[in-house]
């Protein structure tokens, strides 16, 4: 390791942070689940830290990261939807 490491290699190492993030965690309820990208905001809702209110972005990660499935994503998108449509109407 050290200074014997190319430019990229560096680069790297300080990308992989974001790997398992809030965007891809179960406990992250975005303020927009259809359009969540890694800047959206949202709501923390783990149980140990949801008295804390906390608003996150989907670029942020912690140490009580749980992957969230696609069925989970899609059940979230559609709640969305349909709540987008009944606003409209």
């Amino acid at each position: 390791m050290g200074s014997s490491e190319s430019e990229p290699q560096r680069s790297l190492k300080r990308l992989t942070w974001q790997y398992e993030n809030c965007l891809s965690c179960v406990w992250f309820l975005p303020s927009d689940p259809v359009n969540a990208d890694t800047l959206e905001r949202g709501k923390c809702v783990h149980p140990k830290l949801k008295p804390y209110a906390l608003i996150v972005s989907g670029r942020d990660w912690c140490n009580l990261f749980t992957e969230i499935r696609q069925k989970h994503i899609d059940v979230l998108q559609e709640k969305a939807m349909k709540a987008e449509e009944s606003g409209e109407k």
